[in-house]
């Protein structure tokens, strides 16, 4: 791996964490975790339901994992499990009103993070950086 190689990859994964941490710090007062707002965020954008192992793999963890944090979702009133209507061993993962309430919260905070963080960055960059990331996703995504 060449120094830039290796600089880019660090970067990339070094500014991930920041970007989560800081959106975390300014969630706090919501009262959620980090991985509970992520998967509410990720039921949200879901096109439908998405079952547990669904949610599991889009948020990158472990099955039993998900089943835990479904589990403090459900308790807190955020989501219920639904039955799946073509396989009666799959429970799909669905927005309460009050989980969807809470989720208008997290995207008006992240829209707002968003904005007051790239607005400090120069358009030319950010838009050579989000294609960059783009095509990297695209190359990742093609991969056996």
């Amino acid at each position: 791996m060449t120094d830039l190689q290796e600089r880019f990859s660090g970067a990339l994964h070094n500014t991930s964490r920041a970007w989560r941490q800081a959106l975390d710090k300014r969630l706090k007062y919501l009262g959620l975790s980090q991985a509970s707002w992520m998967t509410i965020a990720v039921a949200a954008k879901a096109r439908g339901p998405l079952s547990q192992s669904e949610l599991a793999e889009r948020l990158g963890v472990e099955g039993a994992t998900m089943v835990a944090m479904v589990d403090r979702l459900v308790k807190a009133g955020l989501v219920i499990r639904e039955p799946s209507a073509t396989d009666r061993r799959v429970k799909r993962v669905v927005l309460t009103a009050a989980g969807s309430r809470l989720y208008g919260q997290v995207r008006e905070e992240a829209a707002a993070f968003r904005k007051e963080l790239l607005a400090k960055m120069d358009p030319k960059k950010l838009l050579a950086a989000t294609e960059l990331l783009e095509s990297l996703q695209d190359l990742i995504d093609a991969m056996p």
